[in-house]
């Protein structure tokens, strides 16, 4: 016999004699579980898989040994075109020479500032001649933001709450995966070299 989500409301699974029941919604996070652990419980984003801009897997682990910037980013924001500049300069500053990493994901939860597809938001990304890694479209915040985004917000978080206020919040990581530095976005990036320098 098939059972479904659509046909029932609660899926009843025997346990030792008694009932366990799982909601819809527990169903949908054990399946999220099944790419991602659960964020309340590892200290490193090494142990995440993303997917980038094009879709692909992405094990988070290809970071180890390198110093981190995370950041949500946005095409028409107001902070775009200065944010994207200076990340270009660090990486191009830092990248060889100190091995940082900058993981950028683009978002539409602040205003619809990054209503873009892939092939538009890599088309912008090729305008800005953006050399860091880019990662697929998230919602940062609510119970469908990425767990990666989860885990940074629970081990950084910010001022009047840790939800994410706006485009192009930063967390630094150090080389172990741990989030150790949160900043917001009036922070320009540049502005970060000295935290960075703490953590090469």
């Amino acid at each position: 016999m098939t059972i479904t989500v659509r046909s029932l409301a609660k899926l009843a699974v025997p346990i030792v004699g008694n009932l366990f029941y799982i909601s819809r919604a527990q169903i949908s996070t054990i399946k999220m579980s099944s790419n991602n652990p659960d964020y309340r419980l590892v200290n490193s984003i090494h142990e995440f898989t993303v997917k980038n801009i094009k879709g692909e897997d992405v094990k988070l682990d290809v970071y180890k040994g390198h110093v981190c910037i995370i950041v949500n980013v946005a095409s028409q924001c107001g902070l775009t075109a200065n944010n994207y500049k200076q990340l270009n300069e660090l990486y191009e500053q830092y990248a060889e020479s100190k091995g940082l990493r900058i993981l950028a994901f683009p978002c539409n939860q602040f205003a619809g500032q990054e209503p873009g597809n892939p092939e538009e938001i890599v088309c912008f990304a090729a305008e800005k001649k953006v050399k860091f890694d880019l990662f697929e479209k998230i919602d940062v915040n609510g119970d469908s933001a990425s767990p990666l985004w989860k885990f940074l917000k629970h081990k950084q978080g910010g001022t009047l709450g840790s939800f994410i206020k706006w485009n192009f919040t930063k967390f630094i990581v150090d080389k172990d995966g741990v989030p150790v530095e949160r900043h917001g976005p009036n922070t320009d990036p540049l502005d970060l070299v000295k935290s960075l320098e703490k953590y090469w």
